[in-house]
Parts: structure tokens; sequence; C-alpha cells
């Protein structure tokens, strides 16, 4: 059974994949699966999209958890016996910014959490920086939070993966042989 960092950091585009390679990392790690869930349902198409990934992961062997505003207070709770799948933080910084929430207290405390977590977790977030400078200054303001939040995840991860077109590119760290 290949083992997996402390924390894992998988980045990418929407749809770029990402997802789906940190299930393949949360499944080869051979423990108890915990999906924590940070999307909430804002709209019908949200909705019966995360009713569609609830049953999917069901059906799979996942334990879901959902925490759009705290996904720290699960990641505190986790056992040695667990590997977590955070899905996904740029959804998490969407919702801290409808709640206009500080965001330098909720990553600091994020980041303090996975410091001290007794399980793996991985990362899901998206590279949102690629595209062009958009235009109003709250979707500047989202991306250069973004950016923080990225980095600062990266620095702490010891494994850090970018997915595009499904594909993986290993930017720190090394993949478990399973995957490579």
């Amino acid at each position: 059974m290949p083992s997996i960092p402390a924390l894992t950091l998988v980045i990418g585009g929407a749809s770029s994949g990402k997802s789906a390679f940190a299930e393949r990392l949360v499944i080869a790690a051979g423990t108890e699966r915990c999906y924590i869930a940070t999307a909430q349902a804002f709209d019908d198409e949200m909705r019966e999209k995360i009713i569609l990934h609830q049953n999917d992961r069901a059906a799979h062997g996942w334990k879901t958890e959902e925490a759009p505003l705290d996904p720290g207070a699960v990641i505190g709770g986790l056992g040695t016996d667990q590997t977590a799948l955070l899905d996904c933080a740029t959804m998490w910084l969407n919702n801290l910014f409808m709640a206009e929430a500080d965001l330098d207290a909720a990553f600091e405390g994020l980041v303090a959490v996975l410091a001290g977590a007794r399980a793996p977790v991985v990362v899901v977030t998206n590279e949102v920086g690629l595209g062009i400078v958009p235009e109003n200054a709250l979707a500047r303001q989202f991306r250069q939070a973004q950016g923080r939040l990225n980095a600062m995840l990266a620095a702490r991860a010891g494994l850090v993966v970018q997915v595009t077109a499904g594909l993986p590119l290993v930017l720190k760290g090394h993949l478990p042989e399973a995957l490579g």
C-alpha cells in the first residue's frame, strides 16, 4: 500500500481532471477514505451536481463530510487510519468571500490544522492565475486570495501535482510508485 505525504496539493484548471487524480491518490493509500466537501448549492444545477457526487462517493466507499466554511473542524477530527480529500479549496475560498470572513485568519487556521493533522490530507485547488486579468475588482481580489492560499498550501505540502487534461505533472515531491 503506497504512502502519501501528510499534505498533498493537487492543482489545476477547471475540469482538468484534478479531482479524479486526487481521488486515485487517496484510494491508493488503502485507508478509510474521508471526502471533505466544500461546495454549497446556491441554484438547482449545483444542487443536482452535489447530489450526483454524494451518491457516487457513497457507492464507492467514501465517507463524506460537508464543510463549506470550516474544513479544519473535520480535519482535526481525523484518525490515523484515515486519508482525507478536501475538495476543493477554491469553493471554500468562494464561501469565505460570500460570508465576508477574515481570509488571513481562515488561511492561517487551515494551515495550522493541516500541520497538526493525524491523517494524510489531499487538497484540491484551482489555478486561477493563468488567464487574463479580471475586469472587476472583486474577481481580482479573489484571484489574488486564491494565489496566496495556493502558495501557502504548496509551501507546506510534501507533494504538489498540477493536473492538465487529466495528466499529472509533479511540481514538488514524488508520486507513490503505484501512481507514477
